[in-house]
């Protein structure tokens, strides 16, 4: 199947682009902004469905929201019905129709526009009224103020939130896509409008707290919950924006006579992870957890840990090395040390159940 996308360079395209990119069976066509009516004539001679994204957002006239959004899907409609083709036809329109604004009369007259072609031509079609779409590839100033926050908080510019209760409806360019992509597979259909069902609710001041929190994690380490959710979604759009000369950050961290110790990355609830290095004969530890556990994984070199229940005389004893993995537990109620037994650095790679709190350490000191 060869699909045809008007609009191939804009925000929305590109992620529907690289998501039919990888499935073999289609072909995409790419018509881009300053591309002449004379390729899109050739590219429609070709389209087996179209994918309709061209678009105009923000002009410096008026008369380009018109010359953007309606005439041009009046120009691709000519240039279809000029061909005798009959190709399902999905448009992107907006959430904002009936404001009253000019944005929202020309993507009407383009609706209107795409439903005159469909009932004329007995073709199905896809109209999907859109709310504010984010993700990565979107342009700050332009697309979102989710745009425009990530781009500005990873480059230290202050953004200023005037309604911080504001509500915005708000879909991720991930479901976009993939709502979109259904309609290859089920071109019979009656409806002519249609909606994105995952969508958020967010306030502003909702979204700003998420975002500093982004920000601030490089300092405190403090990862919030990104593995579902809004916030998995907008932690990858958060991202996706860091400019390329800060992808990486240093960790401060403690160095004494033993080795060195960091923490890498705290979380809400699932505890944190260090690493450790320690010079060849140190011993650490020497201390149980009433009821903080931890889990010890020596990546370089080799050492023993040892353990004991506080009322047992009996040591248990693990030698591990970084060239066999293996993870030993930390038990509560179990004095616990850990001893370089080689001749390099030993590194250590330790999680914990729960962030270290200096008022409650819950760390006890007995020899093993």
């Amino acid at each position: 199947m060869k699909v045809l996308i008007t609009g191939a360079n804009g925000f929305i395209a590109k992620n529907l682009r690289v998501t039919l990119n990888k499935m073999p069976q289609i072909e995409v066509l790419e018509y881009f902004k300053n591309d002449t009516i004379e390729k899109l004539d050739s590219l429609i001679k070709e389209a087996d469905f179209v994918f309709h994204l061209a678009g105009v957002n923000r002009p410096e006239k008026v008369d380009d929201y018109y010359d953007g959004n309606s005439n041009f899907t009046q120009i691709l409609i000519d240039i279809i019905e000029r061909n005798n083709k009959k190709v399902p036809i999905l448009l992107s329109s907006s959430t904002q129709v009936g404001n009253g604004s000019d944005y929202a009369k020309s993507k009407e007259e383009a609706e209107k526009i795409i439903e005159k072609y469909a009932i004329k031509n007995d073709i199905s079609c896809f109209i999907y009224r859109l709310p504010n779409v984010f993700g990565k590839w979107s342009k700050p100033n332009y697309n979102t103020v989710i745009a425009t926050w990530c781009y500005n908080i990873t480059r230290d510019i202050e953004i200023k939130v005037d309604n911080p209760d504001k509500e915005l409806t708000l879909a991720y360019i991930g479901d976009v896509a993939h709502a979109f992509i259904k309609h290859l597979y089920v071109t019979q259909s009656k409806e002519l409008f249609y909606e994105i069902n995952n969508v958020y609710k967010k306030t502003l001041g909702e979204i700003q707290q998420l975002l500093f929190m982004f920000r601030d994690s490089r300092q405190n380490l403090l990862i919030p919950n990104i593995a579902k959710g809004f916030e998995r979604v907008l932690y990858a759009t958060y991202l996706s924006f860091l400019p390329t000369d800060k992808f990486s950050y240093k960790l401060s961290g403690h160095e004494d006579a033993r080795g060195t110790f960091y923490e890498i990355l705290k979380t809400l609830d699932s505890g944190q992870l260090g690493i450790s290095t320690t010079k060849p004969g140190v011993t650490r530890g020497n201390h149980y957890h009433n009821t903080k556990n931890e889990k010890f994984l020596v990546i370089k070199g080799k050492a023993l840990i040892e353990l004991r229940d506080i009322f047992s005389k009996d040591v248990i004893q693990y030698n591990v090395s970084g060239d066999d993995l293996e993870i030993v537990e930390m038990i509560p109620g179990y004095t616990h040390n850990i001893t370089n037994t080689g001749n390099e650095e030993m590194v250590l790679l330790i999680w914990a159940n729960e962030n270290y709190d200096p008022k409650k350490p819950d760390t006890n000191f007995i020899e093993v």
